[in-house]
């Protein structure tokens, strides 16, 4: 293997880079940064913006990249469309966390959906998209959708049993305050808040670096009391490994194929096509968490 040249150092200029290092396995992924747009501390994290030579402008929470204009519109999709579209009549929809607006944006494409509510606990992230992301919250003023600035693990504890069809927790990492969103309490929760014919959607983490939390989920997906599961693989190119993953909850509506309206959606990359072999896991994964690649 070649040497570097010793003088590479001298030549990257770090103070022009936003760095993310992820220790499980040691690697860092970088994102070359023009300006910071915002950077301010609210009562719960650091928030910043920023703007980005490649790939727009990049969300950053306590150090770890969000969001970036290029790339985002992958992870909301993935995590929207394949829990709307396995659910026979989706027409109450709640979102915990999401303070981005993207995948608020999403539900909204749906016809079925009469009411959506976003449940965030850190209002400084909703303004935050709001004036540098104005894409992502175009659906923000669409008289079905209800925002709430509170605990999310709390607005489901006092919801009544069966108000929801479809939940989404649209969180960051498991740990600090988001953890409690990965445990079978909360979990629990939602299976009564949803009812036996609703489904529950959480974005779960890297397959490849990851893969014990991935199956840790599942595990406390299925003692709360959720008769089906089904891990989705999607790209995520400014995630860690650049693959993430989106597991769904659910019973007898928990489909292999989507709905027909998975076709007349306005999408980017999610698609009926898509859905069903996203469901298609490597080996490695499927014995991981238990069952044959590709079947739950």
């Amino acid at each position: 293997m070649k040497a570097l040249d010793p003088g590479w150092r001298a030549r990257f200029d770090h103070a022009r880079w936003f760095l993310e290092p992820c220790e499980e396995v040691g690697s860092l992924f970088g994102l070359e940064c023009l300006e910071v747009l915002l950077d301010e501390h609210t009562p719960w994290q650091h928030l910043q913006v920023l703007e980005t030579r490649h790939f727009g402008r990049a969300m950053v929470l306590d150090g770890f990249l969000m969001l970036t204009q290029r790339d985002n519109f992958i992870y909301h999709e993935m995590l929207v469309h394949p829990a709307l579209c396995s659910h026979r009549q989706p027409r109450r929809v709640l979102i915990v966390g999401g303070g981005d607006c993207g995948c608020l944006r999403e539900v909204l494409r749906h016809d079925t959906v009469e009411r959506v509510v976003q449940v965030e606990l850190d209002e400084r992230v909703t303004r935050a998209a709001e004036r540098f992301f104005p894409e992502l919250c175009e659906a923000n003023d669409d008289p079905r959708a209800e925002f709430v600035f509170a605990d999310g693990i709390a607005c489901v504890a006092d919801a009544a049993a069966g108000t929801f069809d479809v939940i989404i927790v649209d969180s960051t990492d498991p740990i600090g305050q988001a953890a409690r969103l990965f445990d079978r309490t909360f979990y629990r929760q939602c299976h009564r808040v949803l009812g036996d014919a609703g489904l529950l959607a959480v974005q779960s983490e890297s397959p490849m670096i990851h893969l014990e939390v991935l199956a840790g989920i599942r595990g406390e997906l299925a003692a709360a009391g959720f008769p089906s599961l089904a891990t989705l693989q999607f790209p995520q190119p400014t995630y860690p490994s650049g693959w993430w993953s989106v597991t769904l909850a659910g019973g007898d509506v928990l489909e292999a194929e989507p709905r027909p309206a998975a076709g007349q959606l306005d999408t980017r990359f999610y698609s009926g096509e898509v859905h069903t072999a996203s469901r298609v896991l490597p080996s490695f994964v499927g014995k991981a968490l238990g069952y044959s690649a590709g079947s739950d």
